[in-house]
């Protein structure tokens, strides 16, 4: 296994409810160290060109609205097999599938409000962490 980056997002409704420690530390507990970490207000501009991959899908609008009414935490993770470790972590998408420990299945609202984002592969990675971080900003 390699040492891999991955981008992380806590939502909205995770730190509306002061969930942000907690999350973290599932992350950190697992072996994923946080390299870059910032809590921001996403703007609209921001939230249509991050889930630009999805305009086309019904939920598009919905999602963004979401993603801008409250404060998100965007973090780049580092650890062995990350983006695998990460999803680990976070459980599935539906926290009605999620086991037991990961973070949605513990701290999900639905489907939509599942308190987390994390990348899939690396090349969703490397683009989702330029997204929002520069180079200087990785210093973990």
């Amino acid at each position: 296994m390699a040492i891999e980056r991955t981008f992380s997002i806590i939502k909205p409704d995770a730190t509306k409810r002061n969930l942000t420690g907690k999350i973290i530390s599932k992350f950190e507990d697992a072996g994923l160290r946080i390299v870059a970490s910032k809590r921001i207000q996403m703007t609209k501009a921001q939230a249509e060109g991050f889930y630009a991959v999805h305009k086309e899908r019904p939920f598009y609008g919905d999602l963004c609205s979401f993603m801008t009414s409250g404060p998100v935490v965007v973090q780049v993770l580092e650890g062995e097999d990350g983006i695998a470790k990460n999803r680990e972590v976070m459980g599935a998408t539906n926290p009605a599938d999620a086991a037991a420990g990961t973070i949605r299945a513990e701290f999900a609202e639905s489907i939509e409000a599942n308190s987390v984002h994390g990348s899939d592969a690396p090349e969703t990675a490397a683009e989702e962490i330029k997204f929002f971080f520069t180079d200087d900003e990785l210093v973990g």
